[in-house]
């Protein structure tokens, strides 16, 4: 096992991952991207190396840095070897009895309340909220501001856009996208673009996962 993370992606996102990341005390070994142009060039005094496929048979402990829920679990699916860890900014709040899984980061500011669990592989983005009981699946993406009331559920790869909320006891499908702002006052299924206040339905996503 390496002594040191490797993050799994150098786009703008890798940034905020590597600075939770360093706020953690977390030491980083390199970066990894599959984007030549970026090869030997630094974030935060990281390096990045490419391509991905040169380390998919190694065993790093490692994060993914990819905000695109579909493509991070093709990430995750594609390097079986690696070590996910999870990342909680020291400026998070996440209750003792909450659940939060492998490959997981939240960001500063969030807050997660008890009896929560959250899946594999999430981003819990700054300042979002998710309140007690609720069940997030693996690859979700909570954005920025986002409030979540209690019992909700969420379904795998399901993305809330940012300033998003929703209501107490709800249900979004997997792979459903709410829009920014949007409030979800009933049950959403999965796969589809949900947009307004109230959220209404706007068109079905195709997805081969």
């Amino acid at each position: 096992m390496n002594d040191g993370i490797v993050v799994v992606g150098a786009g703008g996102h890798a940034k905020v991952i590597l600075s939770a990341a360093m706020e953690c005390g977390l030491r980083i070994s390199f970066i990894i991207d599959d984007d030549e142009a970026k090869w030997g060039k630094e974030i935060f005094g990281i390096k990045v190396k490419g391509p991905i496929s040169a380390y998919k048979n190694s065993n790093y402990s490692a994060i993914v840095a990819i905000g695109d829920n579909e493509t991070r679990k093709k990430m995750v699916d594609n390097l079986i070897h690696f070590e996910w860890i999870t990342i909680i900014h020291p400026h998070a709040y996440v209750h003792k009895s909450a659940i939060i899984g492998k490959g997981t980061v939240i960001f500063a500011g969030a807050v997660i309340q008890p009896d929560v669990i959250i899946g594999t592989h999430c981003i819990i983005n700054t300042g979002s909220t998710v309140d007690h009981d609720c069940r997030i699946g693996n690859f979700v993406h909570v954005a920025p501001g986002v409030n979540i009331a209690g019992g909700v559920t969420i379904g795998e790869g399901s993305f809330l856009g940012i300033g998003s909320k929703v209501i107490i006891g709800k249900r979004i499908g997997e792979w459903t996208v709410v829009g920014a702002g949007s409030v979800v006052a009933q049950d959403i299924p999965s796969k589809v673009l949900s947009l307004g206040v109230p959220a209404k339905i706007k068109k079905q996503i195709k997805k081969e996962l």
